[in-house]
């Protein structure tokens, strides 16, 4: 059953919208002032408020700023009663977070026709957040054992086979074992490194001032550091003969760390969704006065046009199929980056036969 807290001064407006309301099956609470309702507000916890505006003690604009500063009744869908609908007290509500507004006198139809219809929207997207939580939990069930697990195959059990014969093994196969313990111990190192970026990044997104202070840095000749980022790439993979570059001189406004990791993990996904011996195309060059645009081509297996849409993080397509390494977590430690930085990216794929990833980044003027 739903909750309704009802902040009204006028006792007859008060009590008629509550009748009506239980009327309809609703749960109903209801408060005289302000004041009273911010402290009814947190301790029923309503699944929607309906608040005059005019009222003593505090007024709807002052009860809506405080729920809006508060984690648990920040969502909450909030419609305002009002004696006048100017254009400036409307923006006010509008600019706070109000989600409806009546203007008084108004129908009983359309009263329960707002509130039915605010309940519909939040309960819209209560399920569509519960459903992407399942599926991230279902992706990070399926992948990130896999993934740690993996690497740390690859150590253990070399290092054990070192351990119980090393009288017997010979420099060359002492170098094998060692290289196989690095190589696994760089895996599992990056993943570990984009476990705490992606989870510092979800927290830097509703952080305002952050995101300011991200999009203020500046990093001369990045074009540089966007050429070094594919060759280490192609010099992990064994592939710097497939590497072809062109990418123009340039200042991006974002930081050099993040510039990397773009590049690195776009490059690195082209690289391991192709084949040795094709080739792997990355070029940069100036769109506007105020982006750059970066793009990465390969000719390998693609992707399907309603993956693209549901790239997210520890999602890897057809992993079963492929066997791929990864938990899908770069491409969207990238999205992530670009998107908080000002920028945009696109992806085009055809199944089977390549992808371009093309990266709009806010560069200086």
């Amino acid at each position: 059953m739903n909750k309704i807290l009802i902040i009204e001064d006028d006792a007859n407006i008060r009590d008629n919208i509550v009748e009506l309301l239980e009327d309809e099956g609703y749960r109903v609470y209801s408060a005289v002032n302000g004041r009273d309702g911010i402290t009814a507000a947190f301790e029923f916890k309503p699944n929607l408020i309906v608040s005059d505006i005019m009222m003593p003690e505090v007024d709807g604009y002052g009860v809506l700023k405080a729920l809006r500063a508060e984690a648990e009744l920040a969502t909450t869908p909030f419609i305002f009663l009002t004696a006048k609908a100017d254009k400036p007290d409307y923006r006010t509500g509008m600019e706070l977070g109000a989600d409806d507004y009546l203007t008084k006198p108004f129908t009983h139809e359309e009263l329960l026709q707002a509130i039915r219809s605010r309940l519909s929207k939040q309960s819209r997207v209560h399920e569509e957040t519960e459903k992407k939580i399942n599926d991230l939990r279902k992706n990070i069930t399926y992948a990130l054992p896999h993934e740690l697990r993996t690497p740390m195959t690859g150590i253990i059990g070399p290092a054990k086979m070192m351990l119980d014969t090393l009288d017997l093994l010979s420099k060359d196969d002492i170098r094998e074992f060692l290289r196989i313990i690095h190589a696994s111990g760089e895996r599992l190192y990056r993943l570990i490194q984009n476990f705490l970026l992606y989870s510092q990044l979800e927290l830097d997104a509703d952080d305002s001032e952050q995101i300011v202070s991200m999009r203020r840095a500046l990093t001369p000749e990045a074009d540089l550091i966007i050429s070094k980022a594919a060759d280490d790439q192609a010099i992990v993979h064994k592939r710097t003969s497939d590497l072809q570059m062109s990418v123009a001189e340039t200042t991006l406004c974002i930081g050099k760390e993040h510039i990397e990791k773009i590049t690195s993990e776009l490059v690195d996904n082209a690289l391991k969704f192709s084949k040795p011996g094709d080739p792997v195309i990355v070029t940069g060059q100036a769109a506007g006065s105020a982006l750059y645009r970066l793009c990465i081509t390969d000719v390998g297996k693609g992707i399907k046009a309603d993956e693209i849409g549901t790239i997210g993080a520890f999602v890897q397509f057809k992993r079963k199929l492929h066997e791929q390494q990864g938990t899908g977590l770069g491409l969207t430690i990238v999205k992530r980056l670009i998107a908080m930085h000002g920028g945009t990216i696109g992806i085009e794929s055809v199944s089977g036969a390549g992808t371009t990833v093309t990266a709009m980044l806010p560069r200086a003027r």
